[in-house]
């Protein structure tokens, strides 16, 4: 039974369904509109226990899942998604014990759905262009996950410059300008592997497309986003839910393969 301690994420549920995250602390308070919580009534409780504010009000304490902590946790830059990440992960086809370089790092909310993917066995390179934002993913994927994994790097620099020591199976980019990254990708990616970005606009996707086509390099290249509406359930009434998440960014994925080499005019 996993027993909260100090400094663990948790997630509080009122009795409405609204979620609200905290970091625990020895003498630290939750205060919202329905009175104080202290921490010392969660440090010690198992995983979904009941807690009762000041004002009466019932809470239950879990841990949040990691599309909860990528909605709730504070950033700096922008997260890709639950819904982007789940398609990043199975497209791109992230496996136990691959070895995955990806840029940028951003907030670490998509570094952390990779390092669950490879395993302990695997390897994620990160590489980061401002050193700002490095700290904060730091920050960020050790307030989950309780320390830095040892497999787990996290560079600052340029993504280019990485592809000669990772030698990575998967390459996953959530940059403003991948098509950089095409060449250094053939030129050092295993045979086979899939290289993924992830893209907001049109324009960027046109781009990147064609620069992968040109090189004859990539095949089952394809490009989609993932729209993820609710369903309101109550009762016999069935309906859909008023809101939905809709565009957040473009995925595009394409497996490198090797040309043989021609032995003579027949082959050419």
């Amino acid at each position: 039974m996993a027993i909260f301690s100090a400094d663990d994420p948790c997630l509080l549920y009122d009795a409405k369904g609204r979620t609200y995250f905290v970091r625990l602390e020895a003498g630290g308070e939750f205060q919202y509109h329905r009175g104080i919580v202290s921490h010392g009534e969660i440090i010690g409780q198992p995983e979904g226990c009941f807690v009762e504010s000041s004002m009466g009000s019932k809470l239950v304490a879990v841990r949040p899942r990691l599309a909860d902590y990528t909605i709730k946790m504070p950033r700096g830059a922008a997260v890709v998604y639950p819904k982007d990440a789940g398609a990043i992960i199975m497209w791109a086809d992230i496996f136990p014990g691959a070895t995955v370089l990806e840029a940028g790092t951003g907030s670490g909310a998509l570094t952390l759905s990779l390092l669950r993917a490879v395993g302990s066995e695997g390897r994620v390179v990160s590489i980061e262009k401002r050193e700002d934002h490095g700290a904060i993913a730091a920050q960020r994927i050790e307030a989950f996950l309780g320390a830095l994994p040892a497999n787990l790097e996290l560079r600052i620099g340029n993504v280019e410059d990485n592809f000669a020591d990772v030698k990575p199976d998967r390459v996953v980019l959530d940059l403003p300008e991948p098509w950089h990254s095409v060449a250094p990708a053939i030129e050092h990616m295993q045979s086979g592997g899939v290289f993924c970005c992830y893209l907001p606009t049109v324009p960027q996707v046109q781009e990147v497309r064609r620069t992968m086509a040109s090189t004859g390099s990539f095949i089952e290249a394809t490009t989609f986003e993932v729209l993820h509406r609710e369903w309101s359930v109550e009762g016999r009434s069935v309906r859909p839910s008023h809101r939905m998440q809709g565009h957040t960014g473009f995925i595009t994925v394409a497996r490198r393969f090797t040309r043989p080499v021609a032995t003579n005019a027949a082959d050419s």
